[in-house]
């Protein structure tokens, strides 16, 4: 029986030994079989997922587990997992190892680093397991502060302001999450007025549209902070730009996919009449957000400020795919959310990588760095590519199913929103193909980079794993949808009842 509390464990054990190492060699060392454990771990998941199903285990979850925490209000530890919360996992086992191997030179207190960045990823991996809401929402909580400690710390620039504005509106998204859990829970009754915060109880209750259209907005918007939902994106640009590498691969690779998958798992599904009420209003804020980050992104200086900008632009298209509510849409969502995962943790590890290097972000100070560090330069250019959405890359699939998904909706609002998302590719690929010119192409501009090293063996490991998932999905897309089909159909038929319902 496959136990998804080792995904829990693994790393909470892992962290708890760095504590225990004597010197750097030790604390690299441990991080790395840790976070190799967990690649393990979730590959045999996966694994495992795919033999249930193909011997026709049809259960909406797999591998549950369920234990009462405090009987009082009905909250227990209730875990499981569908092919979208495989996904999720998946994306943070090769963010994790990958964040590890690249941070491996990190000389400033690296014992409590590698503690803190290893305690993100139990918060990542419960969330994405929790069945139960207000477990779901503990682990929401508990990778906020390790996000704080490192960027105050171990960041650069504005780091102190940064942290602070990361931690104040993570923390206001988290307190509209915490309404709209409870919320949820007074408004269900299971038999002889019991609560519950069980998701797929819930799920099958018929909540007021009263009470949906209060409780929908605190727990989108809740749950939106943490995406970058415009207009509350704002700390996720100073947050990146002033995180250390790995945190920043954390924070847009993994925390920010927290956000998505709450929009889409608790607020979507658990409210479809007022998802299909506020759905214009997603469709308007999405489709803002993809724009504005798009121009917003061309006018940047600063390498991690382009992709910090970018992202708020590429989550705008899990939005838009999750507010059109059809099935192709939401695919294309859950897809994005990974593609999006994989393609920025490498764009923001290459120009960590280039950074050490070089010492300067800046765009204009760059140049020609393709001939002294040609597996770095390479590494930025794929990364860009996936991003720009060229075809056998990850980002090509998830866009394109965004977009398809998107057409299927007739109205007049969906129609624009989806021809301009579309547009903003353009936009796109005007400043990463700038960028990449600037940077990696053209005559060295500096005599100080013609004796830069190329990449380490650790780096190269961390770039290729990121690259071979990038490809995984880019090239098969098709074992990655049947993957999450039977999921979407599942959320798809719930919005449908709310249809019906009104």
């Amino acid at each position: 029986m496959t136990n998804l509390s080792l995904l829990i464990l693994l790393p909470l054990l892992t962290a708890l030994a760095v504590l225990f190492c004597r010197d750097n060699k030790q604390i690299r060392l441990t991080a790395l079989v840790g976070s190799l454990f967990q690649l393990i771990v979730s590959s045999s998941i996966l694994f495992s997922y795919f033999g249930e199903r193909a011997a026709g285990n049809n259960s909406q979850m797999l591998f549950e587990a369920r234990y009462t925490w405090y009987e009082a209000f009905n909250i227990e530890y209730y875990v499981g997992i569908d092919g979208i919360s495989i996904a999720m996992i998946m994306l943070t086992s090769i963010i994790v190892i990958a964040g590890i191997l690249i941070s491996w030179n990190v000389e400033k207190l690296p014992k409590e680093f590698f503690f803190l960045l290893l305690l993100l990823s139990v918060g990542a991996y419960g969330f994405f397991i929790s069945l139960d809401l207000f477990t779901l929402f503990f682990f929401l909580e508990f990778a906020v502060i390790p996000k704080f400690l490192l960027i105050g710390i171990w960041g650069s620039g504005k780091k102190e302001y940064s942290s602070m504005k990361l931690a104040l509106m993570l923390m206001g998204g988290s307190a509209l999450v915490l309404v709209g859990i409870l919320a949820t829970y007074f408004n269900t009754d299971i038999g002889n007025s019991i609560h519950t915060f069980d998701i797929l109880k819930i799920s099958q209750q018929h909540i007021s549209i009263e009470a949906q259209r209060i409780i929908f907005p605190l727990l989108f918007i809740g749950f939106g902070v943490f995406t970058a939902l415009f207009p509350f994106h704002t700390w996720a640009p100073d947050g990146h730009s002033s995180a250390p590498t790995a945190a920043s691969m954390f924070l847009a690779g993994i925390s920010m996919k927290l956000g998505g998958y709450g929009c889409l798992r608790v607020a979507t599904y658990l409210m479809p009449e007022a998802a299909h009420e506020y759905s214009w209003l997603i469709v308007l804020l999405a489709t803002i957000a993809i724009i504005y980050g798009s121009f917003a992104t061309l006018m940047q200086k600063d390498l991690k400020y382009m992709n910090a900008y970018s992202s708020v632009s590429h989550c705008g298209f899990v939005l838009l795919g999750i507010g059109m509510l059809t099935k192709t849409a939401i695919t294309g969502a859950v897809i994005q959310m990974v593609s999006h995962g994989l393609m920025t943790a490498l764009f923001f590890g290459a120009i960590g990588m280039i950074y050490e290097r070089a010492h300067t972000r800046q765009i204009d100070q760059l140049g020609g760095l393709l001939k002294v560090i040609p597996f770095l330069g390479v590494v930025y250019v794929i990364a860009g590519l996936c991003s720009l959405g060229l075809p056998g890359l990850s980002g090509f699939v998830a866009e394109m199913t965004v977009f398809v998904g998107s057409w299927q909706r007739p109205e007049l609002l969906n129609r624009v929103a989806t021809i301009l998302a579309c547009a903003s590719i353009v936009v796109t690929a005007v400043y990463i193909l700038r960028a990449a010119g600037k940077t990696v192409m053209g005559p060295i501009t500096n005599e100080h980079f013609l004796h830069l090293k190329d990449a380490a063996w650790n780096e190269k490991f961390a770039s290729i794993l990121l690259i071979v998932a990038i490809l995984a999905i880019g090239i098969t897309p098709f074992w990655f949808i049947d993957l999450i089909s039977a999921d979407t159909q599942i959320i798809i038929e719930n919005l449908t009842r709310g249809i019906v319902s009104k």
